[in-house]
C-alpha cells in the first residue's frame, strides 16, 4: 500500500498481528483501515501509480431508454438526472485540456475501490467504471489520476475543485442533490446489518438495543439510524465536535469492520453491497436480516458542471450495454449474487 506514513505502518502492524488467524484478505482490510484512518488523502495516477498534486435490479432493468420525470417536482425522484449528450462543455474542456481526469475514489472497500495488495494497483467495480469514463473523454483509461477521500470528504472534494468525479458507491438522495449533481444510477443497494455470525444481532431490529454500532461518518446509514436507532448506541461523545472520539462514526467504512474484529463495536450498519464484501473478507462476520433501505450510487460531480454530468450520462447509456455486467460478474457476482442487471436511468424532463 503507497503513502502510508511510518506512523500508519506501525499501527497497521500491531493490530494485523492481533488477527493473524483472519486470513490474509482479512489481514489485508486490517491494514487498509487503519491506513485509510492514519494517512493523508494521496493522488494515485493510473498507469505509474505514483503520487502527484496536480439496481433497480431486475431482469433487463438497465436496458431502457430511461424514464422522464418532471423537473419542477419536489424531491419524490432525487435519481433522475439530465439526459446524456456528448457536447463539450466548459468542464470538460478544463479536463480536456489539463488532460488528466481526477476522479475520487475509495482504496479500502474490497471488491469495490481498493488496493490490490499484490499489484498495489486500485481496484473495483467503480475503478473499472471511473477508467471507462476517463476512456470516453480522453481516450484512455489510464489517462486518469485517482484521488482516495474518505466517506466524509466526498461532498467537500467536489466542492474545493480537488476532484472531477466522485465514484465511491456513493448514494444519490435528497440532500445530497442540494450539493452535487448526480449522474443517473448505475447500482442499487440497501442498508444492512453486518455482525458476526455467533452474535444475537438478527438485522435492523429491536436486538440492536443498547449494542455498539459503527458507521461512517456523512453516510446514509448513520441518517438512518438517526431517524430510528432501536435503542442502539451510535452517536460518539461529543459526534461532530472537536472532542470526537471517533470511535463509532469513522471518517472510513472500512475502518467499522475492523473496529467489528477488535471488540470495540457489536454491529456494523452499512450498504448491503459494501457488507457483502467486508463479509468475503472476513468469514467470522455474515450480513443479518435483510436491506431496510433501496438506494441507488450515483457519480458525483460539483453543482453547475451539467455538460460533465450529461457526458457521464452519455457513458452509461454504453456502459449498461455490456461493460456493467461484465463488472459485476468479475468484482460483485460471487458476494452479492442474484442481480440481474443495472438500474434502469431516469432522466428529468424540461
Amino acid at each position: 500500500m503507497t503513502d502510508v506514513t511510518g506512523r500508519g505502518r506501525r499501527a497497521a502492524a500491531r493490530i494485523a498481528g492481533r488477527f493473524k488467524g483472519w486470513g490474509g484478505v482479512g489481514a489485508m482490510a486490517v491494514a487498509c483501515g487503519v491506513t485509510a484512518a492514519l494517512t493523508l488523502v494521496p493522488l494515485t495516477h493510473a498507469g505509474a501509480d505514483a503520487d502527484t498534486s496536480g439496481g433497480r435490479t431486475g431482469a433487463g432493468a438497465g436496458f431502457g431508454t430511461g424514464v422522464q420525470v418532471k423537473a419542477e417536482a419536489p424531491c419524490r425522484d432525487p435519481e433522475a438526472s439530465l439526459t446524456p449528450s456528448t457536447a463539450d462543455g466548459p468542464a470538460v474542456a478544463a479536463i480536456k485540456a489539463r488532460g488528466r481526469l481526477v476522479v475520487g475514489v475509495d482504496q479500502s472497500s474490497y471488491r469495490w475501490g481498493y488496493r490490490n495488495p499484490t499489484t498495489r494497483t486500485l481496484e473495483g467495480f467503480d475503478i473499472d467504471l471511473a477508467r471507462a469514463i476517463a476512456k470516453d473523454l480522453l481516450g484512455g483509461e489510464d489517462k486518469i489520476i485517482f484521488r482516495a477521500i474518505p466517506t466524509n470528504q466526498r461532498i467537500a472534494a467536489l466542492e474545493g475543485g480537488k476532484v472531477d468525479l466522485v465514484v465511491r458507491t456513493m448514494t444519490i438522495n435528497c440532500k445530497r442533490i442540494g450539493q452535487v449533481a448526480f449522474s443517473t444510477a448505475y447500482f442499487q443497494a440497501g442498508q444492512q446489518v453486518l455482525a458476526p455470525k455467533d452474535s444475537a444481532i438478527t438485522g435492523y431490529d429491536a436486538s440492536l438495543t443498547g449494542k455498539r454500532i459503527c458507521t461512517a461518518e456523512g453516510s446514509t446509514a448513520y441518517e438512518a439510524l438517526e431517524q430510528k436507532s432501536f435503542g442502539a448506541v451510535f452517536k460518539d461523545e461529543g459526534d461532530g465536535t472537536k472532542d470526537d472520539k471517533d470511535l463509532l462514526t469513522v471518517p472510513n467504512q472500512l475502518d467499522c469492520l475492523v473496529r467489528l474484529q477488535m471488540g470495540e463495536v457489536d454491529a456494523v450498519v452499512t450498504d448491503n453491497a459494501l457488507a457483502a464484501g467486508q463479509a468475503a473478507q472476513d468469514p467470522a462476520v455474515e450480513l443479518k436480516g435483510r436491506p431496510f433501505t433501496t438506494e441507488y450510487y450515483g457519480v458525483a460531480a460539483k453543482l453547475g458542471n451539467d455538460d460533465l454530468v450529461r457526458r457521464v450520462n452519455q457513458v452509461l447509456v454504453q456502459y449498461r450495454q455490456g461493460p456493467w455486467t461484465a463488472a459485476y460478474e468479475k468484482w460483485l457476482k460471487a458476494d452479492l449474487p442474484g442481480i440481474a442487471g443495472p438500474p434502469a436511468p431516469k432522466y428529468k424532463s424540461g
